[in-house]
Formats: C-alpha cells, sequence, structure tokens
C-alpha cells in the first residue's frame, strides 16, 4: 500500500456534490496526500471540476495531486477507492420522458429515480454502465472499494453484487442520518443526544430504535414524542423541503409504527395511498410535491451556472464537513480506525425475513478489513411486507437486465404497487411500450425496439 490513496471519481463532472466529498477527504490528515482522479465524458465539466479540487486543495494546504481523464480506464489504473455519481441520460431528455410519458396515462410522480416505472427505466440505463466500470476495475484496480452514490441504489447494489460478487461495494445514501438529524429538529433536541439503529432497504428502510440519551446516561424511546408532536400539529416543522410538509411519513408512523428514513416526497410513490387520480384532496392534505424531481433539476442547472462562475473567480474555496459517508469510509480503511456507516449491501442473511440476494440497507463496521454488515435479524412484519412490494419491482428490474429478457420490464412495471393502483394492464403495458421507445439508444440494445406480441 502506497504512502497516500488513490481516489478515483467517475462522473466528476458532478462538480457540487464531487466538492463536497473532497472537501471532506482533504479535511482529514492521513489522506490529505491524497491523488484525486477525475474522470468525465464532458470535458468542460472535468475541468471545472479539477480548478475546484486544486482550489479546495490549496485552501487547506493540502498536498493532493489532481489528475483528469476522459478514458474511464486510465482513471481507475491502480484506484484504491471508487466513488461513482453520474446520471445516465441527465435531465434532458431521460428525467423528462420518464416524467412526461407515464403523465399521458395519468400516472404522476414525486421523484421517479428509484422505483415506479421511472425508476425501473432509470435503472436499465444505468447498470450496463456500472457493469463497465465493475469490468475495468477487474483489470486495472480489483481490490478497489466502490462506493456507489447513484440511484436507483438498490436496483444498481442487487445487480452490481449479482454480477460481480468479487467487486468490494457499498451503495451510499445520506438518508439514514439526514432523516435522524431532521427529527431532532422536529424534536428540539441535540443530534447529538440521539440514538437510532435503522434497517431496511434503500430509501424504505425504518428506525428500529429511536431514542434521547438522558442526564442519567439511560436512553428513552422518541417514539410516543413524534407521534403526539404529529397529532397536535407540532412537527413535521418546515424547512427542508418547502415544497414538501412531510406529512406522508409521519402518516405512516402513526399506522406501522416505525418511522421511514427516506423523504414524503419518495415514500408517497413507492405506496398506493397518497398518489391517486381524481384525489386532488390528498395531495393536498398531505403536500404530496407532484413533478419535484423535474423542478429540482431545473433549479440545480441554473444554480450551478452561478456557483460554477463564483468557482472559476474565487482565490479560495471554502468546505465544511459535510453528512456524506464516502471520507470516513476511506479514512477508516486506510487507517484502521474503524467507524460506522449505513450502507447498502447484499442482504446474505443480515435481515432474515428479506430475500439473501437483495440489496439491504443497514449498519456496517468499517476498518482496515473493508466493510462489515452488522446482523439485524427479523423485522417487524408489518415493514418486511411493506418492503417486499418494492422488492418485487426491484429483483424483476434486475432479472430483466441479467437475462436481458423484456418480458420481465413489463412484469416489474406490473408489480409497482403506485402504478398499479393507478393503471389497468393493456395501460402498463402500452406504458412500457412508450417508454422504451422514447428513451432508444439510452437503453441497453436488447431492450430496444417495437414492443413484443404477447400471449392471447
Amino acid at each position: 500500500m502506497t504512502a497516500n490513496p488513490r481516489i478515483t471519481f467517475i462522473g466528476a463532472g458532478s462538480t457540487v456534490f464531487m466538492k463536497n466529498i473532497v472537501g471532506d477527504v482533504l479535511q482529514r490528515p492521513a489522506l490529505s496526500g491524497a491523488t484525486i482522479a477525475l474522470m468525465d465524458i464532458n470535458t468542460q465539466r472535468l475541468e471545472e471540476s479539477a480548478v475546484v479540487v486544486r482550489k479546495i486543495a490549496s485552501t487547506l494546504n493540502a498536498k493532493a495531486r489532481v489528475e483528469t481523464y476522459t478514458d474511464q480506464k486510465k482513471a481507475l489504473q491502480g484506484a484504491d477507492f471508487v466513488v461513482v455519481a453520474f446520471q445516465i441520460g441527465g435531465y434532458d431528455p431521460c428525467t423528462i420522458t420518464d416524467f412526461d410519458v407515464p403523465k399521458r396515462y395519468g400516472l404522476r410522480q414525486t421523484i421517479a429515480d428509484t422505483l415506479g416505472v421511472g425508476g425501473i427505466m432509470r435503472g436499465l440505463r444505468t447498470v450496463p454502465h456500472l457493469w463497465k466500470i465493475c469490468d475495468d476495475m477487474l483489470v486495472v484496480c480489483p481490490n478497489a472499494i466502490l462506493l456507489q452514490y447513484v440511484n436507483p441504489m438498490a436496483i444498481n447494489t442487487w445487480a452490481i453484487t449479482a454480477k460481480y460478487p468479487t467487486i468490494r461495494q457499498v451503495g451510499l445514501c445520506h438518508s439514514v442520518q439526514g432523516t435522524a438529524m431532521e427529527l431532532a429538529l422536529d424534536l428540539d433536541i441535540p443530534y447529538e443526544e440521539i440514538r437510532y439503529r435503522a434497517a431496511g432497504i434503500n430509501h424504505m428502510a425504518f428506525y428500529l430504535k429511536f431514542e434521547h440519551r438522558q442526564k442519567d446516561g439511560s436512553y428513552r424511546d422518541l417514539y410516543p414524542d413524534l407521534v403526539r408532536a404529529y397529532r397536535e400539529g407540532r412537527a413535521p416543522k418546515p424547512g427542508w423541503n418547502p415544497r414538501c410538509p412531510n406529512k406522508v411519513r409521519y402518516e405512516m408512523l402513526t399506522r406501522l409504527g416505525y418511522f421511514v428514513t427516506e423523504s414524503s416526497e419518495h415514500f408517497a410513490e413507492y405506496t398506493p395511498y397518497f398518489i391517486k387520480e381524481g384525489r386532488e384532496d390528498l395531495i393536498e392534505k398531505f403536500g404530496i410535491p407532484l413533478d419535484e424531481y423535474p423542478k429540482r433539476c431545473i433549479e440545480q442547472i441554473a444554480r450551478w451556472k452561478t456557483q460554477a462562475e463564483a468557482y472559476r473567480s474565487a482565490d479560495k474555496i471554502e468546505v465544511s464537513q459535510s453528512k456524506e459517508y464516502a471520507s470516513e469510509i476511506i479514512n477508516s480503511v486506510w487507517t484502521g480506525e474503524p467507524s460506522v456507516i449505513y450502507g447498502n449491501v447484499r442482504n446474505n442473511g443480515c435481515i432474515t425475513s428479506l430475500p439473501a440476494d437483495c440489496a439491504a440497507e443497514v449498519p456496517c463496521l468499517v476498518d482496515a478489513s473493508g466493510i462489515q454488515p452488522t446482523y439485524i435479524g427479523e423485522l417487524p412484519p408489518q415493514l418486511t411486507a411493506l418492503m417486499r412490494t418494492n422488492i418485487n419491482v426491484q429483483e424483476l428490474t434486475v432479472k430483466a437486465l441479467l437475462t436481458e429478457n423484456r418480458e420481465h420490464i413489463y412484469h416489474a412495471a406490473m408489480m409497482d404497487p403506485h402504478t398499479a393502483a393507478e393503471l389497468d394492464l393493456d395501460q402498463i403495458w402500452h406504458l412500457v411500450d412508450d417508454l422504451l421507445a422514447a428513451h432508444g439508444e439510452w437503453l441497453p440494445e436488447w431492450a430496444r425496439g417495437a414492443a413484443k406480441q404477447r400471449v392471447a
């Protein structure tokens, strides 16, 4: 092992995200001399990212080395860690397609990047590119750890572990720690005084314990406080997303007894209960932000133009520690200093009530030996049942990709809770036909072309 790690960023043109991760990494003394290899197919965004990294290193007096690549395999050569963050097809045209085509059938969405017909299509576009990264890693950096920040997280993680079981990988999301911080604000309790344990699948993990440390060192269950605050109208507090008051998750807390770790705007489209044609009262009651993701994309594109100019003209770029896990993982593996993160990994019996081969989100110990998932056991049956409705869609999408069987794309859409609640079978089949045709070359070749004749 060399004195300093080599960290490769695939999709480094995602400059704001990359800036946060690099800023976290270079603030850690053991990592401040790292080689940062940036790779992207967009040369302008790549150079902008390189400028940002160099200015961060200068601001922090770090001895980091910065390299840029448009060739993926060269960027991966000798990497110790690989950070992946990209969106295949981007906002225009693919996100627009994922929203506009379903609308013709009366199927409305909020985020459409994880589940539903939007998540299925995004998985079909994304997984083949992740597999290409794994192919290259096996050749030029077989022992590197892949830190995967791409949605649909569960589909991606499942597909990687199914086809490339020797790749050391973890899917990373900030929903567990981010939601815990949000709930601490709702309860006016310092985040540092809260203890929690969560488990499930990405975007549908639940806090099995959510407790407040008392002055005598004991811990008090906070679930009664959360339910009471919701019923009395004191929670959720506004602020995290002004377009979504976060009532969906609190309502589900009162029905299930546990709080889900992903946002209300996401969770509303993972279930059949909240977005229904002709039921605008539900949209109003729960403040569901339809078409939220396209709005965010437009805002982020505009914001990036302003930020890029500011970064180009700035002498220094100040950074603070983000809530992402990447630098913590890299530091623990590189130094042996242990940490605990929440990661998406092959279940392998960590959650006994879920399939062994699905992608589970569980606490993981990280040290010099790598990422080691912890045992959870059986989940409460109502949580298991709800997760299985999402796992069905994930599994069929992964099966379609592994077997190159287009029929499983239709099966995945057929099993999606929100889609099935809104559309009949003929509508679902025609919708998938239209989406496959509209995405065209963004999809793997086997998924393209005219619709197959269905069995009568």
